[in-house]
């Protein structure tokens, strides 16, 4: 049995960092995944005890986890897909496809210490149910930390065992494969040649049931050669196993369109901006009918933090977003509503340290929220549990 920390309280919600054990990667109703000293594990018990566990050297250098409605668990290292169907007695690596069915390959990184974050997202939900089907559709954030990397969106419709390119982005000539960990303007371009849109990375995908359709916000900045900052909005052929994209608007770092946590409630658009750069800052979380997502002049504002985030979870009527750290007056900042939008706060968890919220989970089975913890804002710390109060 896990050591339980100590559970912490503000007026909006309880909180506690994870208990000892695995470094808990994901979590999906009762189940949990995490990974520690050379070894991957499965909980089944919102991470009390850890039953299921298999040997993976690599194990620190995961970057990305799935819990799929089926049982199977999809995980990352930097440039590398696994699958695992039967609770982690065995895994096997996953070639991610094109869209002509051949092998998407990784590049030769210039320091196989920095193979790239190819797989690594910014959000917690990942996946929907897509008229009966589940679908896994994710972007990477990528080009901080692990090495360059294109930057693209991916899905799996059949549990993980196949993944394909959704969308590839451009080759972006300010994060070549120089060796470093962000990348740099010398070296390899990486990324699909025949695309003009380019863009750092992708802060978050999501699906809208009511239209049947999935957008995708990117980052980060303003260059020469164009935005870095695109909406994107893309339809599934299920039959014909194909996508269409388009982009919907491309804008400033510092406007309300450099976003995350994309969520659709009740047939609305909900987003935070994490706009920065150059002032005056276009902040806020945001509430839109999706079809005036490109008039601002129809946008709600529902809460202006005053601070840069692309990190938010709504579920239940409660929205979760945090603030960015270095740009932060506290230390960690959780914002949040239990009311649908209707009334806010603001808490510094500041015994926790300089630390940015982000990729927030869905409740489990106990009504815990997941949210890591990142040092700055993306170098993996610790893990928070958040519960709301009635």
């Amino acid at each position: 049995m896990s050591v339980q920390p100590q559970i912490a309280s503000t007026e909006h919600f309880w909180y506690r960092l994870q208990p000892e054990g695995p470094y808990i990667d994901t979590q999906r109703d009762n189940k949990a995944f995490g990974f520690k000293d050379g070894r991957i594990y499965l909980s089944e018990d919102c991470g009390h005890t850890w039953p299921y566990s298999s040997e993976f050297p690599e194990a620190e250098k995961i970057t990305f986890s799935v819990i799929l409605k089926n049982g199977n668990i999809l995980f990352a290292t930097g440039a590398q897909l696994y699958l695992s169907t039967d609770n982690l007695k065995s895994y096997h690596p996953v070639t991610v496809k094109n869209p002509d069915g051949s092998d998407y390959l990784p590049h030769t990184p210039q320091n196989p210490e920095n193979p790239g974050w190819y797989f690594h997202p910014l959000n917690g939900v990942k996946s929907w149910d897509v008229n009966g089907i589940e679908m896994l559709v994710w972007g990477n954030y990528c080009n901080v930390l692990g090495g360059a990397s294109p930057a693209n969106i991916y899905y799996s419709v059949d549990g993980g065992e196949t993944v394909k390119i959704a969308y590839a982005f451009g080759q972006n000539p300010y994060f070549r494969d120089n060796g470093s960990p962000g990348g740099g303007r010398e070296g390899t371009l990486l990324g699909n040649p025949d695309n003009p849109v380019i863009c750092r990375h992708v802060h978050t995908v999501a699906y809208n049931p009511d239209e049947n359709a999935f957008y995708a916000c990117t980052g980060d900045g303003d260059r020469p050669e164009g935005f870095e900052c695109h909406w994107l909005r893309g339809i599934y052929d299920a039959a014909a196993d194909r996508w269409d994209w388009k982009v919907v608007h491309s804008d400033h770092l510092n406007s309300r369109y450099k976003g995350g946590g994309i969520t659709f409630v009740d047939g609305m658009l909900y987003w935070i901006s994490d706009s920065n750069g150059p002032e005056p800052y276009d902040r806020g979380i945001f509430r839109c009918a999706p079809e005036d997502l490109t008039h601002p002049e129809r946008h709600e504002r529902l809460f202006n933090p005053e601070v840069e985030s692309a990190n938010m979870v709504i579920q239940d009527n409660v929205i979760l977003a945090s603030h960015c750290a270095p740009a932060s007056p506290m230390a960690t900042g959780i914002i949040v509503s239990l009311d649908g939008g209707k009334t806010w706060a603001q808490h510094d968890l500041a015994e926790l340290g300089q630390r940015s919220p982000c990729r927030f989970h869905e409740k489990n089975t106990e009504g815990w929220f997941r949210v890591d913890l990142r040092a700055g804002w993306i170098e993996r710390a610790e893990v928070l549990f958040i519960k709301p109060k009635e």
